[in-house]
């Protein structure tokens, strides 16, 4: 590239600084009524207000994009935190690139605040000690729920927050202040220090007829119990899992250590040690992104689900008899130890292809029945 010829990617890191998020909108809020709020600070090149991809309704935020990189930033150091539809809204600098904000880097944690401080007062009492990207008290229905994040472009800046903010006072409230840690990370250090401590055990795979009285009775062997709970729906009938508390920590060890996998009247006891409620949360957010990754592993296309199928149906003869419309993906029908459950999902590669199976095959027999079919989602979830 020449000298004198144009360098587009500068241009487009000028466009990107131009650029600026606005959250916690109105739902009512529209694209409109963002360029009407900012175009006094400057020209525009669009406003967005961010949309699911499939019931369209606002998700909360949107961006605004400026010609020149001064504007939007007179935009953020004089309008953040003004109001559209009555509600203050945030502003931050736009982050195409999310490692940042992902790597947790200047992010950090406040806690036990006030309820009369809101985005507005957290984002001057922290922006003396450095440049800040986005700020949020956490909030509900009923206001702030005490505690926040705020997130600053450098580590140092972070390190001065906490150094002369942890422990102040603010409305009369002593604050914690420290450094964010994502919720594998917290779990993880409650996991490493509860192993060592705890005393109190998970008990789960026990029989319908296990009360208090009976689970006490098991358990006591191992030493002096605080509470034994069997706990219970809303008949009073037992879920088939307790809690044991025991006084120590060597107690509830021994008794995790001699009674798991111990069969009971016929069950196979699951004991162990009863975890937080940061460490559940942290084994749902891994199982969910197993499920995630499986999910986008599996061909995309447009399923059709077939009911009252034949018991002689198998995978391949379901999709023989559905190969003439188009391209098929693939082809299951569910069975359940070995037999056939009567239902089974086809997925062709377009649309068109899947209704057009729709149309000729809902009701015609195969086999011996005739079947039920109609279209499914936009994916496959077998």
């Amino acid at each position: 590239m020449g000298s004198g010829e144009p360098n587009p990617a500068g241009k487009k890191k000028k466009y990107l600084k131009a650029a600026l998020y606005v959250g916690d909108l109105d739902p009512d809020v529209t694209e409109d009524m963002l360029y009407k709020k900012f175009r006094p600070a400057g020209p525009l090149r669009f406003t967005r207000i961010c949309r699911d991809p499939v019931t369209r309704s606002p998700l909360g935020y949107g961006y605004v994009n400026f010609r020149f990189p001064a504007d939007a930033e007179w935009a953020l150091n004089t309008m953040n935190f003004d109001l559209i539809n009555g509600k203050p809204f945030r502003l931050m600098w736009s982050q195409p690139d999310d490692r940042l904000r992902k790597s947790g880097v200047g992010n950090i944690f406040i806690k036990n605040l006030d309820k009369s401080i809101d985005n507005r007062a957290l984002f001057y009492l922290f922006s003396a000690f450095g440049n800040i990207l986005s700020c949020k008290v956490v909030c509900d229905d009923n206001g702030s729920k005490g505690y926040a994040y705020v997130h600053f472009d450098s580590l140092a800046a972070a390190n001065r927050a906490i150094w002369h903010m942890n422990g102040v006072r603010l409305n009369n409230r002593q604050v914690y202040v420290g450094r964010f840690k994502f919720p594998e990370e917290r779990a993880a250090e409650v996991r490493t220090r509860d192993r060592a401590t705890f005393t109190n055990v998970f008990v789960k795979n026990f029989g319908d007829d296990m009360d208090d009285e009976k689970l006490k009775e098991i358990f006591s062997g191992y030493g002096p119990t605080e509470s034994v709970k069997v706990i219970r729906d809303a008949s009073g009938k037992s879920k088939g899992f307790g809690f044991v508390r025991y006084e120590t920590h060597e107690a509830a060890q021994k008794a995790v250590l001699d009674l798991h996998g111990k069969s009971i009247n016929g069950k196979v006891l699951y004991v162990g040690r009863a975890q937080k409620k940061i460490e559940r949360l942290a084994e749902l957010r891994r199982r969910f992104e197993r499920l995630r990754l499986k999910e986008k592993s599996r061909p995309p296309g447009v399923p059709i689900y077939i009911k009252n199928l034949d018991e002689t149906i198998d995978d391949e003869k379901l999709k023989e008899e559905f190969s003439s419309f188009g391209s098929i993906s693939r082809a299951k029908v569910m069975v359940e130890v070995g037999q056939s459950k009567g239902f089974g999902v086809v997925c062709f590669s377009s649309f068109e292809d899947a209704t057009k199976a729709v149309d000729e095959m809902n009701g015609r027999t195969v086999g011996s029945k005739p079947l039920h079919v109609t279209l499914g989602q936009a994916r496959c979830r077998w």
